[in-house]
C-alpha cells in the first residue's frame, strides 16, 4: 500500500511530539522552538548620489516564512527527506514561522546617512528580528535605533512605537504624543523626536501641537494687560493608500526586488477654526488650527 507522503508525514510529527520512548516522554512540540523570523534584503531605491547615479538601500525587512513558499510535490517531498539521516533530523531541519500570537519583528535599527544629489538624507535600516509576542492593546513599544553607527558618536536611542494591535475597521494603533533626545554629532547636536503614548485612531488623523503668542488684552477699567496665549493649532500625521510601490518585480507578483521610496502623506487639513487677538504691537493677528484631517485625492 503506497502511503501518502504528506500523511506519512504527519503521522510521524505526531509520534515524535508525544514521545517516541515510555521512559523519556518530551512534550515540546519540534516545530515550536525552531521557529523561523529572520532579515531578509529589501532594497530600495532612494535616488541619486552627488555623481548622478542611482542609489538603492537594503534596508532590510523581517519575514517569519523562510522556507520555499510553494507547496512541496509527493516526489520533492521524498528527495528532501532523503538528504536526512532521519525523520527526527528532518522535522528539526523544518523552520517554522512565528506563533499565532506573535510577529515576526525588528530587533534593532540604525538610521544611516546617505548624501544625496537633493542633500543628506536619513535611511532606516533593520538589523536583526526576532518573533514578539503579538499585543492585543494600543500601547506605546520599546523601540531601539542606533544613530550614527561605527563612529565615536554611536548613540542608541529608545525611540518608541505603537503596537500593531486593530480596533474598529479603518482604525491602527498610532502615535499621539511625542518627546525628543538629543543626539551629539561632530558638526551639532540632533534632536530625535520620540513617542511618547499612542491611541486607536483613522489612518490619517490629527494631534495637538501647541504654540505660544503674547496677547495685549484691554480691561474695562482701562488697563491693559499683556499674557501669554496657548493656541493648539494641531497637526496631520499618518498616510493614505498610495498604490503599488514595486518598480522591479519577478513573475511571482507577491515578491519585489526593488521598492521605490516611500511616497509623501496626501493626509492634510479638512478642517479649521481661526483665534485672533492683539499682538504686542497693537495689531490684529489670526492664528489658523487644524480641526480635522483627511486623504487627499
Amino acid at each position: 500500500m503506497d502511503v501518502p507522503w504528506p500523511f506519512l508525514l504527519l503521522l510521524c510529527a505526531l509520534h515524535l511530539t508525544t514521545g517516541v520512548s515510555g521512559k523519556h516522554t518530551d512534550h515540546r512540540n519540534l516545530f515550536t522552538q525552531r521557529v523561523c523570523c529572520k532579515r531578509q534584503s529589501h532594497f530600495v531605491y532612494i535616488g541619486q548620489d552627488i555623481s548622478g547615479s542611482p542609489v538603492s538601500v537594503d534596508v532590510g525587512i523581517c519575514r517569519s516564512h523562510c522556507g520555499a513558499a510553494s507547496r512541496p510535490s509527493h516526489e520533492a517531498g521524498q528527495q528532501e527527506y532523503s538528504k536526512h539521516s532521519s525523520m527526527l533530523e528532518f522535522l528539526r531541519s523544518k523552520k517554522p514561522s512565528c506563533g499565532m500570537n506573535q510577529v515576526c519583528e525588528p530587533t534593532g535599527m540604525r538610521v544611516d546617512r546617505v548624501l544625496l544629489l537633493q542633500g543628506p538624507r536619513e535611511v532606516e535600516v533593520i538589523e536583526e528580528c526576532h518573533c514578539e509576542i503579538k499585543l492585543t492593546q494600543c500601547i506605546r513599544v520599546p523601540a531601539l535605533k542606533t544613530y550614527y553607527s561605527e563612529t565615536p558618536y554611536e548613540t542608541v536611542i529608545d525611540v518608541g512605537g505603537c503596537s500593531r494591535s486593530k480596533g474598529s475597521p479603518g482604525f491602527s494603533c498610532v502615535p499621539t504624543k511625542f518627546d525628543s533626545a538629543l543626539v551629539e554629532t561632530p558638526n551639532k547636536v540632533d534632536l530625535i523626536q520620540t513617542v511618547v503614548a499612542c491611541e486607536l485612531k483613522e489612518s490619517c488623523y490629527r494631534v495637538p501641537y501647541v504654540e505660544y503668542y503674547y496677547e495685549i488684552v484691554h480691561h474695562a477699567d482701562g488697563v491693559k494687560e499683556e499674557r501669554l496665549k496657548e493656541i493648539d493649532v494641531g497637526r496631520c500625521l499618518g498616510g493614505c493608500t498610495t498604490g503599488n510601490r514595486c518598480l522591479l518585480s519577478p513573475t511571482d507578483p507577491e515578491m519585489c526586488h526593488l521598492w521605490a521610496e516611500t511616497q509623501s502623506s496626501s493626509c492634510v487639513p479638512q478642517g479649521y477654526e481661526s483665534h485672533s487677538f492683539l499682538n504686542q504691537h497693537g495689531q490684529l493677528r489670526t492664528v489658523l488650527s487644524i480641526t480635522s484631517c483627511f486623504c487627499k485625492n
